[in-house]
């Protein structure tokens, strides 16, 4: 789980504007924080069935959220995906 103060520099690094804390952007950016984090718990736990259940919902909430701004914005979409380091 992300401290405040990772979640915080996480959003000020992904944010479009000032007050922005739930744009589509820094959604996917703490999702992809979060889902690397577990991967690595996943590696000294490999029988931990319950958090993988966690990760497999965190992976396709963000799918969705990249689905929708594939869709919504294609250029937004190629830049989140640049940022973050994500294969497509």
């Amino acid at each position: 789980m992300l401290t405040p103060e990772e979640k915080e520099k996480i959003i000020k690094k992904y944010k479009l504007h000032e007050s922005d804390t739930g744009s589509p952007e820094v959604q996917i950016a703490l999702l992809t924080e979060e889902i690397k984090r577990l991967l690595l718990h996943f590696k000294t736990h490999p029988k931990d069935f319950h958090s993988k259940r966690g990760l497999l919902k965190m992976v396709n909430t963000r799918r969705s959220l990249l689905n929708y701004l594939k869709r919504e914005s294609p250029d937004r979409y190629k830049k989140i995906i640049k940022k973050i380091g994500l294969k497509k």
